[in-house]
């Protein structure tokens, strides 16, 4: 059942491959972007790496006791572990691009950014609601424990849509010069060379 939850937690790292313009362009003009805008994105870049790996981990974590021979003991403590890192993750982005303020110089820019912040935020409270109904099955019954494994693997597939619209806003966030500003960063770089080298990259 495990596989299941695998399957559905892979949006979490395309998601996250957004906030790198993972499609960087080179093409800043001579002048290149904004130096507030640089610096607006060196602070949202660089607290993602961490949580980009954390988050990362939770989905392999999941992914290594995906085996149908796992005890019901060890998948309750590994996904509780892995949603609790991942509300983290999120809630962490979060924190750090609302820390950030709106980028300069963009149309709407404070509302675009709120988009984001709920988005993520939204994101780590689901991910925390999983963490809770994962803690509170019974690992003694192994049929209702499976059935409530199935349960939490059907919400998180939902969860996919909230992925999405995470996705949507980051895109939204990244007009013009921010997306190559954000492409500048050394940090938003690492990520988006990982993320592209994986099969589910943007």
């Amino acid at each position: 059942m495990n596989k299941k939850l695998a399957a559905a937690l892979s949006g979490g790292a395309v998601l996250v491959a957004a906030l790198t313009g993972c499609t960087s362009s080179g093409s800043g003009g001579s002048k290149g972007p904004d130096p507030k805008l640089v610096a607006w994105a060196k602070s949202v870049c660089d607290a993602v790496p961490a949580q980009d790996s954390k988050i990362k981990a939770a989905n392999a974590a999941i992914g290594t006791t995906a085996a149908d021979t796992a005890k019901p003991e060890t998948l309750q403590k590994t996904d509780s572990q892995a949603f609790q890192d991942m509300s983290d993750g999120y809630k962490a982005i979060a924190t750090a691009v609302s820390s950030a303020g709106a980028p300069p110089g963009v149309n709407d820019g404070a509302q675009r950014l709120q988009n984001v912040v709920k988005s993520f935020n939204s994101l780590s409270a689901s991910y925390a609601d999983l963490k809770k109904q994962v803690d509170a099955l019974n690992t003694k019954d192994q049929a209702k424990f499976a059935s409530g494994l199935h349960d939490i693997a059907t919400q998180m597939t939902d969860l996919e849509k909230q992925h999405q619209s995470g996705t949507k806003s980051l895109e939204n966030l990244q007009q013009g010069e921010v997306k190559n500003a954000i492409a500048q960063q050394e940090s938003c770089k690492k990520i988006a060379a990982s993320s592209s080298a994986s099969p589910s990259a943007g």
